[in-house]
């Protein structure tokens, strides 16, 4: 047990000292800085996108790369990324790459934002119509005012880079999409290239309003790699992974309060819960979802005490199913719970549950096995003549027993009752 103890702490101890520092950058002035961003846009990837650009700008970096590939994300993570790259002192340049990347709802206001965007062939970008953020369906009036807001937002960004505002708005209203040769052709893109060579080669040059000429060809590459505390991060918002840790917490807490003294299941599920909680407040999360859950628990764990011949356990499943569904609901394909996810860890909670609430009612009404009780309906054979007084031996022991009537020796008998040391039994015929 102290080893394990041992172990664990050094293990925290290990992600929080490695984790909360970035990895040695050696880069120097002039140098182009690269970040490569794959997923969706949630908080952690927004820290550690921000953290790269002061890191690059810190340094004196020729310019800042962002090699970008995603489907969306949370508005809040990608306003605070915008924020970022309109303030940085250094040109930011944002390549939607490799080729079947895509720059989709928040990812195309950040390819607008940049001082250069460019693209990879076999690459799209649009579809930025805002979905619903909320904890419940939005009505016409509110739906139509976050539309508005995003429009604004997204025209005042393309304005101030020079952009097609016309072909933004349309992304946001009209979930439009376009590939690579047809955002150049409506300028919403500055140039296509093949690759990152190809890519440095061509804005080497460039004059830009307020951050003089790029410079690109012949410097040195410094690509910025996430941290561990990054990956961690990241990982967290993930909706599936919380799901799955706030299960093993649940799980972990009531195996330890079911058998106190265990302490590695308590620890381990006390831990899930807080990473849980943690990724909770960096999702759009619906907390009637978590009450669902939460009920679903305690009617499980009813089933167990009460005789309700299944209602409970019917209520249990139908209240879980319902609260993982919920959970995530309203932030979009890429922040909603999987499908994939969501029905296998249903069926196996559920049925675990179901299983242990089978088992106690079993033994709830099931015959005694052990005990004085459990001799009760037992056949034995007697050892002598009961008159009415003698031995029987019932199992594996030899009793002094009791009939109503002379029993032969030999006979079988069946204890029909326990007097302390004293049996009471009856021939069968």
């Amino acid at each position: 047990m102290k080893r394990s103890r041992d172990i664990l702490i050094a293990f925290l101890f290990a992600i929080v000292f490695f984790g909360a520092f970035p990895p040695i950058i050696e880069g120097g002035e002039g140098d182009v800085y690269i970040a490569k961003v794959s997923g969706t846009i949630n908080p952690g990837l927004a820290e550690y996108l921000i953290r790269s650009m002061e890191t690059a700008s810190t340094e004196g970096a020729g310019c800042f790369v962002v090699q970008l590939d995603t489907p969306g994300g949370l508005a809040l993570s990608m306003r605070s990324i915008i924020m970022a790259m309109l303030s940085s002192k250094i040109p930011i340049v944002v390549y939607v790459s490799p080729s079947g990347a895509r720059a989709a709802s928040a990812g195309v206001m950040i390819t607008m934002a940049a001082d250069i965007a460019a693209m990879a062939p076999g690459t799209n970008i649009g579809a930025a119509h805002p979905v619903n953020l909320g904890q419940k369906k939005m009505d016409k009036t509110m739906a139509e005012k976050v539309v508005n807001d995003m429009v604004a937002y997204i025209k005042s960004i393309a304005e101030k880079t020079g952009r097609n505002s016309e072909w933004a708005e349309k992304a946001v209203r009209e979930s439009v999409s376009v590939t690579e040769k047809e955002a150049l052709e409506l300028n919403v893109i500055d140039l296509i290239a093949e690759d990152l060579d190809d890519l440095l080669e061509k804005i080497d040059g460039r004059e830009l309003k307020g951050k003089g000429t790029i410079h690109t060809k012949g410097v040195k590459r410094v690509f910025l790699a996430e941290s561990l505390r990054d990956k961690i991060l990241k990982t967290l918002s993930d909706p599936n992974i919380a799901y799955i840790l706030m299960m093993i917490g649940l799980a972990g807490l009531y195996f330890e309060l079911s058998h106190p003294g265990a302490i590695f299941p308590g620890v381990i599920g006390a831990m899930s819960l807080i990473l849980a909680f943690f990724a909770f407040q960096t999702l759009p999360v619906n907390y009637a979802g978590i009450l669902l859950i939460a009920l679903a628990l305690v009617l499980f764990i009813l089933e167990m005490k009460v005789t309700s011949y299944g209602l409970l356990s019917i209520g249990g499943i139908i209240c879980f199913f319902l609260g993982s569904l919920m959970l995530f609901e309203g932030a979009g394909p890429a922040m909603r719970l999987s499908l994939r996810v969501l029905i296998p860890t249903v069926v196996m909670v559920s049925g675990f549950f179901v299983a242990v609430a089978g088992l106690v009612f079993r033994s709830q009404i099931s015959k005694p096995k052990t005990g004085q009780r459990g001799l009760v309906g037992d056949i034995g054979i007697a050892k002598s003549s009961l008159e009415p007084q003698g031995k029987v031996f019932v199992h594996g022991e030899l009793w002094n027993a009791v009939a109503g009537g002379n029993i032969e020796v030999g006979a079988k008998v069946r204890v029909v009752g326990v007097d302390r040391l004293l049996l009471t039994v009856e021939e069968v015929k």
